[in-house]
């Protein structure tokens, strides 16, 4: 067997959950698996400590996200990522939402900031407590309640007439 003790195994159960992840917040399956395998990587070299701290997670996922964030910070283009119709075939659906929602809600989603859009992934898709999206983004939980209060007002704006308690 390939790699470090458990890497194997952990990496193989993690990567769809990462790549989800990643697609939530760029909108790109393409960069999503560049994130993904970045992830893995760095894990990967680390895994012997991050494996001792019990929570892989959430090492992948913060590294994904400083990935993301730190190529939005070096590219400096003002373009809005589209959303593939196709490609939201391949995301999970969640509850009983059509098809057209998840679509709409996704297009929205990508016109918010990057960090903006990362809150409302994890906070809201994800399910994570605004204590460990802090954790996650190097903010305090404060600034993570403030800014969902305010990427959710976005949202409201590019999506007036949506229940979006439907789509989470």
């Amino acid at each position: 067997m390939g790699g470090r003790d458990g890497f194997t195994e952990y990496a193989e159960a993690a990567a769809p959950r990462l790549r989800r992840t990643a697609f939530l917040i760029c909108g790109d399956w393409h960069l999503a698996e560049d994130l993904t395998q970045t992830a893995l990587e760095k894990l990967y070299v680390a895994w012997r400590r991050v494996e001792r701290t019990g929570n892989p997670d959430a090492y992948a996922k913060r590294v994904v996200l400083n990935a993301y964030l730190d190529r939005r910070r070096l590219k400096s283009f003002g373009e809005v990522p589209g959303v593939d119709a196709q490609a939201l075939e391949r995301v999970p659906a969640v509850g009983d939402e059509s098809a057209e929602l998840r679509v709409t809600l996704l297009a929205a989603l990508m016109r918010l900031p990057p960090r903006d859009r990362a809150v409302l992934v994890l906070r809201y898709w994800e399910d994570h407590s605004a204590d460990t999206v802090a954790d996650l983004l190097g903010m305090s939980p404060a600034a993570v309640r403030a800014r969902s209060v305010r990427a959710l007002e976005r949202l409201r704006v590019l999506l007036p007439e949506r229940d979006l308690s439907l789509a989470w």
